[in-house]
């Protein structure tokens, strides 16, 4: 291997939980509008995974909801909002990794405790992001984009200070040896637009979402990423199969404030599984690139308080801890 950095993937903590839940009949919980809070700007995959519940919410399930767009601060400032509304089920999160297991390493300060101010009901999936350049550059490995960027460092665009695509970013420098400039934007979003416009040489995001700019030459990938290439994206490498042992992947789910009460969590877990475990919604998920599994809401809090530990490191050598 050219490097044995190693980044730890969600895969591995998802495929020792258990898949049990309390059984209750998927349905609507609330007479009022859920409000379902994105830490991101309209656009990118979380945003996209929302308004996709909020949809089958209401023609499925005659549960009303809409998307609240809360972009900041890497997701810090959605999840304070949220922990700070009544435990009722009428607002929610879409929540990732962002706010929850990289920000308590990142943020010595941090206005919550991402275990104790939340219920975490419901795991969706994961999606694992990818490095794209400009077709313009005239490389298409990895190798030839270290020969590249040691001989003119290139920009990098992210979602954000201390995101997943900055993290990984930064990581991917230290793992292939060289020094790339980040420039970040608030949500994946508007770094692919500055990236069409050509004020980027490359940016970081979640592979599959972004393959209608591959197919139509406006971005090349690299690479990904994932464990093993993705079926949606088959010629796309991994970085691991390229010799540098990088793997990370981005997980969502439903969180809720603390204190919600139980017989509502188990009504709100088991119809946002419904919702995502309907064949329809899974072609969906797939097309962004992210593989849905279920598992009971305890289940999901051990996961999400676990990755705190697995991110710290990462964090670390990323060297983005305020």
């Amino acid at each position: 291997m050219k490097s044995s950095l190693k980044f730890a993937a969600v895969a591995f903590a998802v495929a020792t939980l258990s898949t049990t839940a309390a059984v209750a009949e998927p349905g609507a919980w609330s007479d009022e509008p859920v409000r379902i809070v994105v830490t991101f700007p309209p656009g990118g995959t979380s945003d996209l995974v929302a308004r996709l519940l909020a949809q089958h919410l209401d023609t499925d399930y005659g549960q009303k909801a809409v998307v609240d767009n809360r972009p900041g601060a890497a997701g810090t400032v959605a999840a304070d909002y949220l922990a700070k509304q009544a435990p009722d089920g009428t607002t929610l999160i879409l929540s990732n990794n962002a706010p929850f297991t990289i920000s308590p390493t990142r943020f010595a300060n941090l206005p919550y405790d991402p275990i104790k101010d939340f219920t975490h009901i419901a795991y969706i999936g994961a999606s694992a992001p990818g490095l794209f350049v400009q077709p313009s550059a005239g490389i298409t490995t990895l190798d030839e984009y270290v020969a590249l960027v040691k001989e003119t460092p290139m920009t990098y665009g992210s979602s954000g200070v201390g995101s997943i695509s900055h993290i990984l970013g930064e990581a991917v420098d230290a793992a292939l040896s060289v020094k790339s400039i980040h420039v970040p934007y608030q949500g994946s979003a508007p770094a692919i637009q500055d990236f069409r416009a050509g004020a980027l040489d490359s940016f970081y995001d979640m592979a599959v979402q972004n393959s209608a700019m591959i197919e139509d030459g406006e971005a090349i990938a690299l690479a990904i990423a994932s464990p093993e290439r993705n079926p949606q994206l088959p010629d796309v490498p991994t970085f691991k199969e390229q010799g540098y042992d990088v793997v990370i992947e981005n997980w969502v789910g439903v969180s809720a404030p603390a204190g919600i009460d139980a017989e509502m969590r188990t009504k709100i877990h088991e119809t946002v599984q419904a919702v995502f475990s309907a064949p329809e919604v899974q072609a969906k998920l797939t097309d962004l690139g992210i593989t849905h599994v279920s598992m009971s809401s305890e289940d999901y809090e051990a996961l999400v308080a676990d990755l705190i530990g697995v991110w710290a490191p990462l964090i670390e050598s990323a060297g983005i801890k305020e």
